[in-house]
């Protein structure tokens, strides 16, 4: 009966080790190599700009000293284990006990106060280094504001307003084109993330906070709001577009243009003027001035509905307009109650926004 007891505590242990040992393999193999389809997720193993290298770079660091202490806490572990374990005939009796020895003191109190004092440096030098980086007069500069759900961006030295999808130019080394965004929240506590580019950092009302990335890759580099802000935040979606400075140029281009609507969206355009539309929405050259929900001056321009939940196409579009809840649930657009034929006239108005 003891010995199946024993079998039985050693197979537990045993199984504890291989667990601990497969989490800690996994975990590096996440960092150094895993094949992560950044299309699909934010992807925190690949940074693409110098405040998300520093941090990735720091968390290296914590990682390597944190993984050194737990290998020699478990190598002390199983030696004690395996040593000391009960044998047959053994002697079972207390083992000597030390107390008052001075250097064992020393020693548990020194280390650790000196590899937390490390930790607490080498972190302090990383927030000071992203926090406070001086703002070249090359600067890009952007207002992000969280919304519940989606985000606005605005560019006040270019006049440019959009949704969701934000533009940013490549920083090229030799010629550092950083961009810096002032972060504002139309109502509640949201978190700008795109784990590529930079660390979190929250969209507090009342109090603008700031962040800023320098991408030096072209591509889209996806994020979400990282800070629980109602029933919509886990579809509370964002893609920031980094882009050669040529092809950035020429989308500013776009961006200033007026949309321009033809005869055939006439229908169309009248039903989004005199219904309920321009009430939280704005469209550059007609007259109104939401701003509850996202500018749609080129709206079919953007790749992306609803922040990110559905692709931009005419069907996903007609089911937004005709019951939002199908695509985005909970989200504070309402089902106006359209009927088809003006479901399909407002679509195909809104399909000559570009």
């Amino acid at each position: 009966m003891r010995c199946s007891e024993r079998t039985r505590i050693l197979v537990s242990k045993a199984t504890g080790v291989v667990v601990l040992l497969a989490g800690f393999m996994l975990a590096a193999r996440l960092c150094f190599g895993a094949a992560v389809d950044s299309s699909r997720s934010p992807n925190i193993f690949k940074p693409e700009s110098t405040p998300a290298d520093s941090i990735f770079n720091l968390s290296l660091f914590v990682l390597t000293i944190t993984g050194l202490i737990f290998l020699v806490v478990f190598s002390l572990i199983v030696y004690s284990i395996v040593k000391y374990r009960g044998r047959e005939g053994g002697d079972h009796s207390e083992p000597p006990q030390v107390y008052g020895s001075n250097q064992v003191e020393l020693a548990w109190t020194v280390i650790p106060v000196l590899i937390v004092l490390v930790l607490f440096l080498a972190t302090a030098r990383v927030i000071q280094s992203v926090q406070d980086a001086p703002e070249p007069s090359t600067a890009m500069r952007v207002t992000a504001v969280g919304h519940q759900f989606w985000w606005e961006f605005r560019y006040p030295t270019l006049g440019i307003v959009t949704a969701n999808e934000l533009h940013v130019p490549v920083s090229d080394p030799s010629h550092p084109t950083p961009t810096f965004l002032t972060l504002l929240s139309a109502d509640t506590d949201h978190s700008f993330w795109v784990p590529r580019l930079a660390g979190k950092t929250d969209l507090i009302p009342n109090h603008p906070n700031r962040m800023w990335i320098d991408p030096q890759q072209p591509g889209v580099y996806l994020g979400q709001c990282a800070q629980y802000c109602g029933t919509q935040h886990a579809k509370m979606l964002l893609r920031v577009y980094v882009e050669p400075r040529v092809a950035f140029d020429r989308w500013i281009r776009d961006q200033r243009q007026v949309a321009v609507a033809t005869d055939a969206a006439s229908e169309g355009r009248v039903a989004f003027e005199t219904g309920p539309c321009l009430a939280c929405h704005q469209v550059e050259g007609i007259a109104g001035n939401g701003q509850y929900g996202p500018n749609l001056t080129h709206l079919m321009s953007r790749d992306t509905i609803a922040s990110g939940a559905a692709l931009n196409t005419t069907e996903n579009l007609r089911r937004w307009i005709r019951n939002p809840d199908s695509i985005k649930p909970g989200a504070k657009m309402p089902a106006l109650g359209l009927s088809a034929r003006q479901i399909e006239a407002v679509t195909a108005y809104l399909e000559t926004l570009r």
